[in-house]
């Protein structure tokens, strides 16, 4: 539910012409690739290593005498790279929200800038849990049953840069299905839906999380409902905490009034 906008706006929330704008988002996009770019230099030298951590996952699931392989000519090089980018970007989520942050307050108002902070940082750990979520549980479940379900006789050589993508892919599935409490919130914040009507769609959602877990995870039982149960509970904790917004402010307007 949106606050009435208060009269007395900060001096950052004066008119700015279009050029500004442009200019304004040129500067922060610059920044931001200038911060990937630094943290790029040092992780990609750590990238043996950090491949090492990321793959551990499989390589402790897969049969003794078993390993990775590469199949194409580039992908010892362009793997490293590609996981040197992908974590910069997420190590610097933090300062590319900041950012974004920077770029869209001018346009708000002192009432709704308050949930600056708290919606920033709980975006920034819940996105950090989900990607810890699927590293230390689902990754080793899966992974297990992959190489249980293997026929007899061929052995599981899983190419490096396909297993990269797979995990980048998983950690944004996580990453994302975790940041719904933070969405439900929002939509309740702004007025454009309520928490008794997200609820009414509850039927809705839980077929939608389970078409996702479907869609965005490897066709087995296991990391589809590893991914659908967690998005509804999160949904379900969205939910609560949208019915606390909404009294909270209807407690705030009931206030406004008796001083009226």
């Amino acid at each position: 539910m949106h606050a009435e906008p208060d009269n007395a706006q900060t001096d950052d929330d004066k008119e700015m012409s279009f050029l500004e704008h442009l200019i304004e988002l040129r500067s922060r996009i610059l920044r931001s690739m200038i911060l990937v770019g630094v943290l790029f230099v040092p992780i990609y030298y750590f990238a043996g290593p950090l491949f090492s951590f990321v793959s551990a996952p499989l390589v402790q699931a897969l049969p003794d005498g078993s390993s990775m392989i590469a199949t194409a000519v580039t992908s010892p090089f362009l793997t490293p790279f590609k996981l040197a980018i992908y974590t910069a970007i997420f190590i610097g989520i933090p300062f590319l929200l900041h950012q974004l942050w920077g770029f869209v307050a001018p346009g708000l108002y002192r009432s709704e800038k308050r949930f600056a902070f708290p919606l920033l940082f709980s975006s920034v750990v819940l996105f950090y849990a989900g990607m810890a979520f699927s590293y230390f549980l689902v990754f080793p479940l899966v992974f297990a049953f992959l190489v249980a379900v293997s026929p007899e006789g061929v052995p599981m050589m899983t190419d490096i840069n396909q297993y990269l993508d797979f995990v980048l892919k998983m950690f944004l599935a996580f990453g994302i299905a975790f940041e719904i409490p933070v969405a439900t919130f929002l939509l309740a914040w702004s007025g454009l839906s309520s928490a008794h009507n997200m609820a009414k769609k509850r039927p809705y959602v839980i077929i939608g999380c389970f078409v996702a877990g479907m869609l965005l995870t490897p066709p087995d039982v296991i990391s589809q409902l590893l991914l659908a149960l967690p998005t509804w509970l999160l949904f379900e904790f969205g939910v609560v905490m949208a019915r606390l917004v909404e009294k909270k402010s209807a407690r705030h307007e009931a206030e406004e009034t008796r001083e009226l």
